[in-house]
């Protein structure tokens, strides 16, 4: 008899954290809504017109209050789990990302209480629901960064070989600035080269992958902007350009592991890559040594120069044996 199909794993305790991210500079007519196409959420509409998101400025010990808006833009109700979270850049790429409503929160997360911790948005509604932000008397200087989150708590089943539980959520941006000494700094660690070249020159495309960390180590949020040079002997320019996979918003004491591809790099060179990294009143550079030899070539010189250093030993002892009485 066959064996019925044994059931596929369901991971709830997976989260998938959607947020849709608007990164104005210039004032808006109407507020834009972070959305996933199903729901937003956005601030309410001050006297002075929409808001992106929520931009807000205290001294420790403060409270504030303020309104958010989640919109249904489906025919069918919806009901969410509302949560303020601590915001941060992503390992991987720097993207501004949230933490989850089961992991602990120290800052905006901590500090924000939405009136509602539960709210149903009937099919093509909106609900608003005010919160308060109490800044801590021992809250550092600088600037603070999270969100009011709508949680679906319902599990979706993503598709695949195994079955994956996904929750979506969409959440609007908290930016506070908290009274007091505003510090930019901004460092490069960690360069690396890593070289993919053919064993022969001209045989096949040589790469080098180049790897750096973005550490901002002061309290402000910074928009670094990264710029990439390699030198070779006698100080020629084999490289340089502006990187473009650098965060728009790096977040205070955030430190972020970057990549750049570099394509037809030299398979036979010696020299030097530095990456420089900017941003209002910053600068702070650092680099790493550029050393490429050809793999077949390298290999066979090593081997003569070791089969040579083999020849002088056995040389030396039969000159040895033949001395001896």
């Amino acid at each position: 008899m066959p064996r019925p199909p044994t059931p596929r794993p369901v991971l709830p305790a997976l989260l998938t954290t959607l947020l849709t991210l608007f990164t104005l500079f210039t004032p808006a007519v109407t507020a834009r809504a972070a959305e996933n196409g199903e729901w937003s959420v956005y601030p309410v509409a001050s006297a002075l017109g929409g808001r992106p998101y929520f931009h807000l400025a205290a001294g420790p010990g403060a409270t504030l209050t303020d309104r958010v808006t989640i919109t249904n833009k489906t025919t069918a109700p919806l009901s969410f789990r509302l949560y303020a979270a601590d915001a941060y850049n992503t390992e991987r790429d720097g993207g501004f990302a949230v933490r989850a409503v089961t992991e602990r929160q120290r800052g905006i997360g901590a500090w924000a209480r939405p009136g509602r911790e539960r709210v149903t948005v009937p099919p093509r509604g909106s609900v608003t629901v005010p919160y308060t932000l109490t800044v801590p008397e021992d809250a550092e200087p600088g600037d603070h960064a999270g969100a009011l989150v709508a949680l679906d708590e319902r599990i979706a089943t993503a598709g695949g070989s195994v079955a994956v539980g996904v929750r979506q959520a969409v959440g609007a941006r908290i930016h506070l600035r908290v009274t007091g000494p505003a510090v930019s700094a901004l460092s490069v660690e960690d360069v690396a080269v890593r070289q993919d070249r053919p064993l022969l020159p001209g045989t096949g495309e040589s790469r080098a992958l180049i790897s750096y960390t973005l550490h901002n180590r002061g309290n402000t949020t910074l928009a670094p902007k990264v710029a990439l040079t390699a030198e070779g002997l006698f100080g020629r320019t084999l490289l340089k350009r502006e990187l473009t996979g650098v965060p728009s918003q790096l977040l205070p004491r955030q430190r972020i592991r970057l990549t750049e591809r570099w394509r037809d790099a030299p398979q036979a060179e010696w020299g030097e890559i530095r990456l420089t990294a900017t941003a209002p009143d910053v600068r702070e550079s650092a680099g790493a040594r550029y050393i490429a030899v050809p793999w077949l070539p390298a290999v066979a010189l090593a081997l003569l120069a070791a089969g040579g250093g083999l020849a002088v030993r056995a040389r030396r002892r039969a000159r040895r044996a033949s001395a001896a009485p």
